[in-house]
């Protein structure tokens, strides 16, 4: 009797936790776009585009943002230690240095050369950056 027990039990455990853990994942102040089809889907592209339409929208968007602008929301990581306004904090104070001086020590920092005592943790943060990063980034802390 014992063998036939704890499989049943188990297996209905089983099914009340995946019962709980699917119904709480719906996301009640959205529509459930995955039931979106035939009209509803007709009605989405109308209203929103197509996939490849909201990339292409997206794209054009980011182009038309000036270098300053595209280097803000990539500060935001540098915030933490460099403070919000570049005012220092952990990291040394940015507001006031040019462009130049960050590009040079940002790809400095990619090449993992020392600059100080926290280059190491520098690397990990500028190995990641493009050329176009780096220069965001320089535009938007140079207009700090």
């Amino acid at each position: 009797m014992n063998k036939l027990l704890y499989p049943a039990i188990f297996l209905a455990v089983t099914i009340i936790v995946v019962a709980m853990a699917t119904s709480s994942l719906d996301v009640h102040d959205r529509p459930d776009t995955n039931l979106c089809i035939g009209e509803c889907y007709e009605e989405y592209v109308a209203a929103n585009g197509t996939v490849v339409e909201q990339a292409r929208a997206q794209a054009e968007a980011a182009a038309a943002m000036n270098p300053a602008e595209l280097g803000k929301a990539a500060f935001a990581a540098c915030a933490a230690c460099h403070g919000a306004a570049g005012e220092g904090g952990v990291g040394p104070q940015l507001q006031g240095r040019d462009s130049a001086f960050i590009t040079t020590a940002l790809t400095a920092y990619k090449n993992r050369e020392t600059r100080g005592e926290q280059s190491a943790m520098m690397w990990t943060v500028a190995t990641p950056l493009s050329d176009a990063d780096i220069n965001n980034l320089a535009a938007f802390v140079s207009s700090l």
